[in-house]
């Protein structure tokens, strides 16, 4: 029979934070470390490019570009590493949230940032207040919607609607809706995996971790996520949150 004294759990738990603590540390460690020699690669590959471009065929120069971009993009990796370490080790501050004063304030901030964008946002007004912490969950929250303001480019208008609702169980569902690009439902399993796309790099930016470092985030504070899409036809981001919220 398994034992389950107190005793028992209580050292399970403590050897659990001590491994999340070491995997974490590493994370931001390897992260770290690895910046200053991509910084050099970087500043030594434009230098070429600036020194000794006009002498350089096409196809060097070609080779030199994709030098640099692939470390700019080595870079994202390390930043997407580096975040959700942080999001495993932010203190949890539990307040009340007035989901609907968050929810516009970062569709304000978006908003802001895609200027050119024709984007069509639809807040609903009864977004309930829960027991949170805003800081975790707004970080949750600006994954989620920059995604939907990601995806939605060449909708002309990108619509983006975000409304709630009860779940059997008693849940508090906050729902975002996008009517962008969607994706293949056959590929659901790699949508919380790090570094997961399930576009290409030419299609959307990003490095495939928002949805990582979103769920990350709503595990914090005791929250789920869901998500359901078809291909050109949309998503459909569900977070759960516990009848006690």
């Amino acid at each position: 029979m398994t034992d389950c004294t107190p005793e028992r759990l209580a050292a399970l738990q403590a050897e659990l934070a001590a491994v999340r603590a070491e995997t974490q540390e590493f994370m931001a460690t390897v992260s770290h470390d690895l910046r200053a020699p991509l910084r050099h690669i970087v500043s030594y590959a434009q230098l070429v490019q600036e020194d000794a471009g006009p002498q350089l065929d096409a196809e060097v120069q070609g080779f030199l570009a994709t030098i640099v971009d692939s470390a700019r993009h080595m870079g994202g990796l390390l930043d997407g590493l580096s975040q959700l370490s942080r999001a495993g080790a932010q203190p949890i501050q539990v307040e009340s949230v007035a989901l609907h004063d968050l929810v516009q304030a970062i569709c304000d901030r978006l908003a802001s940032e895609y200027p050119q964008r024709v984007l069509q946002w639809d807040i609903a007004p009864d977004l309930p207040v829960l027991q949170s912490d805003a800081q975790l969950l707004g970080q949750a929250l600006e994954q989620v919607l920059g995604n939907a303001v990601k995806f939605t480019a060449g909708r002309a208008p990108g619509v983006i609607r975000v409304d709630c609702a009860r779940d059997v169980d008693g849940s508090t569902l906050l729902q975002i809706y996008d009517n962008g690009a969607g994706y293949n439902p056959a590929q659901q399993a790699k949508l919380f995996k790090v570094f997961g796309r399930l576009h290409s790099a030419q299609q959307f930016a990003g490095v495939g971790m928002g949805l990582v470092l979103a769920r990350k985030l709503l595990q914090r504070v005791d929250a789920r996520i869901a998500i359901e899409g078809a291909v050109d036809a949309g998503c459909t981001v569900r977070m759960g949150f516990p009848p006690s919220a």
